[in-house]
């Protein structure tokens, strides 16, 4: 119990935007140390965007999409930037007391500036960590309904996905609370004694355990893919034509660059340069080695071959399962979480959506959203202190009731998404069309949406 608290109090430290200095304290001055660390995992965070994801992607799709894979990476990438200073930081990380959302205090980037400081980093540099978050989530979506989506309406999408989506979820997840003060800057105490804080986000306040985005990235990213290929429907030929991968070289490149960038997701999440990061790093190689071994393994025995494709869906598989719980499980709970996504996952991508018949192009759904809800839920149980976790929160205390908190939270984030995502896509669809004519998708979208080819001769 005591490891926990001391996790998310390092967490929930350098989270909250502080408060002015009081009085009789000294002010508060960034860590130089953690300052760099955060700078770099914030480069990292969007070198698995650009070009990571977008590699990854356009290696799976047929050569005439390519490049429209890329330029959808591209200006999502950049459109949720400049949404995010405007109004994204503050819906997700501003001082509202709303469990739901932080409200519009600091659109605009208001009251943020050199001087302001996150915990021990410039806020400035959490801002910009947090941003990549919210650039590389909604990409992730598109592999879901790839080679077949209007690039306007994408947009469109994307714009009002991370706004009602996004921004509120990451709240809930992340959303700290913040001491309590009275009129005159002083700490107000509860009966005990004791500092008393008010906010926090829906989800922290529950004490569900999720460090990097379990919730907020993947199950959010894979429910609104799902969601986006039901609605949109089968590519053309789908079942019939062959659809296979055009360059699983770019493919592994892209992986490997995810894997690389991950370090920037998972330790970079520890908010500071100490312990706690090397223990999210540790994990995020070890996790994804074992996912890698058990993808190919389970591969090798249903179909006789262990495939390049099936090694870097494992790779994936496992940086998203350990995801959520690379700051509270150990190594060895890491490796388990490892060995155990892959044969879940493979079977929704194999058995599950044949059964269905639905055209996830990209497997999104059946990686990022089976792999986080895997990796959420698995992170109340291999937190435990027998598996070498950091144990459970104060207001779980048990296995069970951790259980029941990370199940609330996995459901609150399917239904949240799942509705709302519903909705954006029917009204944009009845507004502008969500889906190309059929000559334009039989072209390809690279020369029917861009007038240009990734490749030539």
């Amino acid at each position: 119990m005591s490891n926990f608290k001391k996790v998310m109090g390092l967490a929930a430290l350098a989270a909250a935007t502080a408060l002015p200095a009081l009085a009789d304290t000294a002010p508060a001055v960034a860590n130089s140390g953690d300052t760099a660390w955060m700078m770099t995992s914030s480069a990292l965070v969007l070198f698995m965007t650009l070009p990571g994801l977008a590699l990854f992607y356009g290696g799976l799709v047929r050569t005439k999409n390519m490049l429209s894979v890329l330029m959808q990476c591209t200006l999502i990438t950049a459109m949720v930037m400049v949404v995010w200073v405007l109004y994204g930081y503050s819906m997700a990380f501003g001082p509202s007391l709303s469990p739901y959302w932080g409200g519009l205090d600091k659109a605009f980037l208001a009251g943020v500036n050199q001087t302001s400081l996150s915990g021990t980093i410039p806020e400035y540099v959490f801002a910009v960590f947090q941003m990549t978050f919210a650039v590389i989530t909604p990409a992730l979506i598109i592999g879901s309904f790839a080679e077949r989506i209007k690039f306007s309406s994408l947009l469109v999408f994307i714009l009002l996905w991370v706004t009602l989506v996004y921004f509120p979820i990451a709240h809930m997840v992340w959303g700290v609370t913040t001491p309590a003060v009275d009129a005159a800057g002083k700490a107000i105490l509860d009966a005990a004694g004791k500092a008393t804080t008010v906010g926090g986000g829906l989800f922290f306040n529950m004490g569900a355990m999720d460090f990097a985005g379990g919730t907020v990235v993947h199950i959010n990213a894979g429910i609104a893919a799902f969601i986006g290929a039901l609605v949109i429907g089968p590519r053309v030929g789908f079942g019939k034509d062959n659809m296979a991968p055009h360059s699983m070289t770019l493919t592994m490149v892209g992986a490997s660059i995810l894997w690389v960038g991950w370090f920037g997701f998972n330790a970079g999440s520890a908010l500071t340069s100490g312990g706690l990061a090397g223990l999210a790093m540790i994990n995020t190689f070890v996790a994804t080695a074992a996912a890698i071994l058990s993808w190919s393994a389970i591969e090798g025995l249903t179909r006789g071959k262990a495939s390049m494709l099936g090694a870097a869906s494992g790779m994936v598989a496992g940086l998203v399962a350990i995801t959520p719980a690379c700051g509270f499980v150990g190594p060895m709970g890491a490796v388990i979480l490892g060995f155990v996504v892959s044969p879940i996952c493979y079977f929704f991508v194999t058995t599950v959506k044949s059964k269905f018949g639905y055209d996830d192009s990209l497997d999104v759904f059946g990686v990022h959203c089976v792999g986080g809800i895997t990796g959420a839920l698995m992170t109340g149980i291999l937190a435990s202190d027998a598996f070498g976790g950091v144990g459970y929160a104060a207001n779980a205390g048990s296995m069970g009731a951790q259980e029941m908190v990370q199940l609330e939270a996995v459901l609150t984030t399917i239904v949240w998404c799942g509705v709302v995502s519903f909705i954006l896509y029917k009204v944009i669809d009845m507004v502008m069309g969500l889906r190309v004519s059929t000559e334009a998708e039989r072209e390809g979208l690279d020369l029917s949406s861009h007038g240009e080819a990734a490749y030539h001769g």
